[in-house]
């Protein structure tokens, strides 16, 4: 794929056929110690021509650090415009985008507890996907049994931008690997004062294990800027990371995208996701 390094002008104007966003309130809980019910939203797009009778592959697509389900499509509308003119211009398959949040409430929202990246490991497995993939037209057929979940899993794929790029590897990558086989971690991955070798050690052994049991990973996409804060720890680990496994192969399951310039912003995530969508699901 050839790279561009500033959104392209035309993805910017309104586009004809436009998708739609829905609200999507589902039940989960805490799962942690003293365990509490919470009532969750997400917002869902759902691109121009949805039609419940057919099946989407579904991109779940998480916010960074004391921001919500509302940060990718409600605080940057304009990412509903790309997504409608890479559709439109066949740029990406029509796919449902879900934007979640990890966080518990509003109070919650203002912690930067890391755990969290981890812990949404069980509301992702337990909660959001059975939700969503019975309430919408997906790959699944409305069954979401965990044995079909797993069965899917080249259906689904999970990405998000600082925070929710240590989450994309955390929750998802390390472990729901039987659930998703695409990623697309955009700067980040496991923050300034992580352990990097441990890292690479959780990374490899995702894969191997899940090669094992019978698990591939389609695409790993990771984004970030040169002059993004969570670019030198990003890229070093993934750098041995590709080293170490020969499982990570580049521009066949991998690449490591740098915006010359780019800094931890939404400008860069946006066009991060325009280039992960056009490996996703192919």
């Amino acid at each position: 794929m050839d790279y561009i390094y500033e959104m392209p002008a035309k993805m910017l104007e309104q586009a004809t056929n436009r998708g739609r966003i829905e609200v999507a309130e589902y039940e989960s809980q805490t799962y942690g110690e003293d365990s509490r019910p919470l009532h969750k939203k997400a917002l869902v797009y759902l691109p121009y021509g949805y039609d419940e009778n057919s099946k989407y592959n579904v991109l779940y697509l998480l916010h960074g650090g004391g921001c919500n389900h509302n940060y990718w499509f409600k605080d940057f509308p304009d990412t509903v415009t790309i997504l409608d003119n890479m559709i439109a211009d066949k740029i990406c398959d029509p796919c449902i985008i879900v934007t979640p949040t990890f966080y518990y409430d509003e109070e919650d929202q203002h912690t930067h507890d890391e755990s969290r990246c981890e812990n949404f490991k069980h509301e992702l497995r337990n909660d959001l996907i059975p939700f969503i993939e019975q309430k919408y037209a997906c790959y699944t057929d409305g069954d979401v049994s965990e044995d079909n979940l797993i069965k899917t899993r080249d259906h689904r794929a999970f990405a998000g931008l600082s925070l929710g790029s240590m989450t994309t590897y955390r929750a998802a990558f390390y472990n729901n690997f039987d659930l998703f086989a695409w990623y697309g971690p955009f700067s980040g991955c496991c923050g300034p004062f992580g352990d990097h070798d441990a890292e690479v050690d959780r990374i490899c052994k995702t894969l191997a294990e899940g090669k094992s049991k019978g698990y591939d990973l389609k695409y790993m996409f990771c984004g970030n800027g040169d002059k993004d804060i969570a670019y030198e720890e990003h890229k070093d680990i993934m750098e041995k990371a590709v080293k170490a496994s020969e499982l990570l192969i580049p521009e066949k399951n991998y690449s490591f995208y740098v915006i010359p310039g780019g800094i931890h912003d939404i400008k860069a995530w946006q066009l991060h996701l325009y280039h992960a969508l056009q490996v996703f699901f192919k």
